[in-house]
């Protein structure tokens, strides 16, 4: 049973209500996109672009996933970027240099581009709790001003601290201007739409039952079947597809936001006076931004077990007070969750199977930025380009050979280690 849009402040804020169809009888493309998410619909953009006829079949809405329920953070890089290469040898340092910020050109390229309004505000800040977390962000910083950007990156101590984050929960950051935050749902949808404003087809409440592989795939739905020369498969944690192929790498992992009523400027002023974004180096992950509306999205509790808490807000609250004292007595007009997908590595999973269904996904929570870049690396692959999928497809990954549930509790049990260890 296909599902709508979960009830986040994403969902009740979006700006665009336009429903797609779901797909009833047969069609032919060049490429069928299976998942309406970021790397679904970034390929699927980028690919129209270039020509191709391209078909998006979605088993819910667009944006229904963690592209339209995530923090909204755009952070710099892809995980994993030192097993890339490892796997690949020295050679590969230059592409991914070169990816870095490629993510961020992209979307703010298809803001300007089809005027998509997701709220998009430059800043970010990653907050150290631990002295060897400031060693981290020292490391991080020089290593940014030797590659020309000691301009755009601040390295913040804790005596200036305030003047970034109104909290004594943090011993210092480093801040880039570079990263922005955005409303997630918003950017999905407007690409979505200028993609089918280009040819892309759109089909929402399509669950696909099933791909008949050959050399021109064909995609099965309930009511519907789509054949095509090319399949991308961008489910991400919610996929079900393929599980013997590519199945034991990712492993899905929830994440929790709380958003505060509209709050008086003052209050803003003091608890994010830059208007960034901020996420924190603890295992617990805390991350949180002001919204357009002035409210405070506040989120973290990155959960491998599979379980949802009994109570979102009563989760995620203690943290934000905890963090924002000042907040204790606010109200929570928003709770929601949902699931990203993590891969033992923390490098992207990226291949293909039988030459002509390819596969991303994996984004170990850097999907923002991530997904845009694998939409464009796999629109490259389809189009012959290969180098630059080559390095993540040949990128090792560990596989757990235990069924999905299992390796979630070993996975939460190793987490726990860390959590415990975090501590001191």
């Amino acid at each position: 049973m296909s599902e709508l849009h979960c009830p986040s402040y994403y969902a009740a804020t979006r700006n665009d209500l336009k429903d797609y169809p779901a797909l009833k009888g047969d069609i032919t493309v060049d490429v069928c996109v299976i998942g309406a998410g970021f790397t679904g619909i970034s390929a699927a953009l980028a690919l129209t672009e270039r020509g191709f006829k391209v078909a998006v079949v979605e088993a819910n809405k667009v944006g229904w996933g963690a592209s339209g329920r995530n923090g909204g953070q755009a952070g710099y890089s892809i995980k994993g970027e030192d097993n890339v290469i490892r796997s690949n040898g020295p050679g590969a340092e230059k592409i991914i240099n070169e990816l870095t910020w490629r993510g961020h050109e992209i979307i703010k390229e298809r803001v300007e581009k089809y005027q998509i309004q997701c709220d998009l505000k430059h800043g970010n800040m990653a907050a150290a709790i631990k002295p060897r977390h400031m060693d981290e962000l020292k490391e991080e910083y020089e290593y940014q001003c030797s590659l020309g950007f000691e301009d755009r990156f601040q390295l913040v101590e804790k005596d200036n601290l305030r003047d970034y984050i109104g909290t004594d929960e943090y011993i210092g950051g480093l801040y880039t201007d570079l990263d922005f935050h955005i409303h997630p749902l918003n950017l999905c949808l407007g690409e979505a739409r200028a993609a089918a404003g280009l040819g892309t087809q759109i089909f929402e409440h399509s669950p696909v039952d099933n791909i008949i592989h050959g050399k021109e795939p064909i995609v099965v739905t309930k009511q519907g079947r789509v054949k095509a020369q090319h399949v991308v498969l961008a489910g991400n944690a919610y996929h079900q597809l393929e599980k013997r192929k590519i199945g034991g790498v990712l492993f899905p992992a929830g994440t929790y936001i709380i958003g505060t009523e509209p709050l008086p400027e003052a209050t803003l002023e003091e608890i994010l006076p830059k208007n960034q974004s901020v996420w924190d180096m603890s295992i617990f992950l805390a991350y949180f931004r002001r919204s357009a509306d002035n409210r405070i999205l506040y989120g973290g509790e990155c959960n491998y077990s599979g379980r949802d808490p009994k109570s979102i807000k009563a989760t995620m609250l203690p943290h934000m007070t905890q963090t924002f004292p000042m907040l204790k007595d606010v109200k929570i007009e928003f709770e929601w969750g949902g699931m990203i997908g993590i891969t033992i590595t923390r490098t992207p999973q990226v291949g293909r199977i039988n030459d002509n269904v390819y596969y991303a996904q994996g984004y170990s929570g850097h999907g923002v930025n991530g997904t845009h870049i694998m939409g464009e690396i796999l629109a490259d692959a389809i189009t012959g380009q290969m180098e630059r999928y080559d390095i993540f497809a040949k990128a090792k990954q560990h596989r757990i050979p235990v069924p999905r549930w299992v390796g979630n509790q070993m996975l939460a049990l190793g987490m726990l280690y860390y959590r415990i260890k975090d501590l001191f």
